[in-house]
């Protein structure tokens, strides 16, 4: 399909109100997406680190234990 000219490109035929609607809902899934995987992401490493730290707690303790 090609359009004469921007405006006609935007009116997409008379369903750019839909179209773009529908793009634009899509771009917002998709960042909120993107955001909330990042999100996570820290607070996973966040987990992790405190994990390790708990374990090299323990285990120091166990050491001194036993001398």
């Amino acid at each position: 399909m090609q359009f004469d000219s921007f405006s006609d490109f935007i009116a997409m035929g008379g369903y750019g109100f839909y179209v773009w609607l529908s793009f634009g809902t899509c771009a917002l899934i998709l960042l909120g997406i993107l955001f909330s995987s990042l999100r996570d992401k820290k607070q996973i490493l966040a987990s992790v680190e405190q994990q390790i730290a708990r374990e090299t707690r323990i285990k120091n303790s166990k050491q001194e234990q036993t001398t």
